[in-house]
């Protein structure tokens, strides 16, 4: 019997289901987890072989942003929607220069497009960026797995299905939990990006920053210099800021220790601090609070956050696997405040710091891709310098 992938295209006239029948001829791939659980599936994109830690992240839309987001790096990505390619490639929404993550395993990896305004399409577009996908596999399965049992590193190969090779291959992976990623990914150079004669100058510690987290700020009138990771206290303050954001970004935030004190030192000045998810994280262990690595992460754009100063719920974009330790908070519930806490599982999502123009969130206000429900952090920060200056 012949076997069918289904695929949904949209038409401005009417919608279609385009019945794309499999291809018998694309080679096998084997995605091997590392308690020894492996699915058979066939390849796609760019072949070869991947490791990483597997995380999945449950989004119907955005799967490009997803992609070219930095705090993906060193990662394998499960995608919980069925449909993976359908409306193609568009260069302009990217959150960074190329594709982060390690590999990709879908249900279904869809060739054709349906959006006359795509470029290209993704088999091409992980054909150049050199990126391997697995698809045909049962991502429930997958999913479920990883919710019982936690994260943990894979491996991908369309080049070896021996799985005794593939499980030696794999143990040489390192744990995600104490690894430094953010030096792989932030820029080298400093750059600046927005007016030369905005109202505010913004210097951006850049973990792994996206690109429409300095749109948000641009828009809003900040003149932003980003620096690199490894940035000195003083090359942070050489800008004269009237405030410095803390950006997103990959691996262990608890390894990053020669940004602590760098970012310890600017809220002691006063000066008004924002960040977001790796920063939120950094801001914590700045003051003495401690991170964990979670059992599986929050990785989706439909967590339901509770802002605690407004009594308001917002639906939220979140990429992470570590958080802000609730027992650390309440050790210094004199310093830090909880500012935002998530309706699922009651981990922290929010926190300022008292007395300081500090404040933080784990999820992406920027929205990208996601709701815009959480816009307004980056008025509230604009609010801060205009206080503060």
């Amino acid at each position: 019997m012949t076997n069918y992938f289904f695929s949904y295209i949209f038409d401005p006239l009417n919608v279609s289901v385009n019945h794309m029948p499999s291809d018998s001829t694309a080679p096998k791939a084997i995605l091997l987890l590392q308690d020894g659980t492996y699915f058979e599936g066939k390849a796609a994109g760019h072949p070869g072989t991947a490791t990483g830690e597997i995380c999945f992240n449950t989004g119907m839309t955005g799967y490009q942003e997803i992609f070219t987001d930095p705090s993906y790096f060193g990662q394998i990505l499960v995608a919980t929607h069925v449909h993976i390619g359908n409306y193609g490639i568009k260069s302009t929404e990217v959150e960074s220069s190329r594709i982060q993550i390690n590999a990709l395993v879908c249900k279904t990896f869809v060739d054709e497009y349906s959006r006359a305004l795509a470029d290209q399409s993704i088999q091409t577009y992980f054909e150049e960026h050199q990126k391997l996908c697995i698809y045909g596999v049962d991502t429930r399965a997958v999913v479920r797995h990883i919710r019982s049992k936690g994260a943990m590193n894979a491996i991908i190969s369309s080049e070896v299905t021996d799985i005794e090779k593939l499980r030696g291959m794999l143990a040489a992976v390192p744990s995600m939990d104490g690894l430094e990623l953010s030096s792989k990914v932030t820029t080298t150079q400093s750059y600046r990006v927005g007016r030369e004669d905005a109202p505010y100058r913004v210097s951006a510690l850049d973990y792994g920053i996206k690109n429409n987290i300095l749109k948000c700020l641009t828009e809003r009138g900040c003149s932003v210099k980003v620096f690199p990771a490894t940035a000195s206290y003083e090359e942070v303050m050489s800008f004269s800021p009237h405030g410095v954001f803390l950006s997103n970004g990959p691996g262990d935030p608890a390894a990053m220790g020669y940004t602590h004190n760098v970012i310890q030192k600017v809220v002691e000045d006063g000066l008004p601090v924002f960040g977001i998810c790796l920063g939120h994280q950094l801001l914590a262990l700045s003051q003495g609070i401690s991170t964990y690595k979670m059992h599986h992460g929050h990785r989706g754009i439909n967590h339901p956050v509770l802002n605690t100063l407004t009594g308001k719920a917002e639906i939220t974009s979140q990429n992470h696997g570590f958080g802000v330790s609730p027992e650390a908070i309440a050790a210094k519930k004199d310093a830090i405040e909880i500012t935002h806490v998530n309706l699922n599982d009651q981990t922290i999502e929010g926190l300022r710091i008292k007395g300081k123009p500090a404040f933080s969130v784990q999820y992406h206000p920027e929205s990208s891709p996601g709701p815009h429900d959480s816009r307004y952090l980056f008025d509230d920060f604009l609010n801060l310098m205009a206080t503060a200056n």
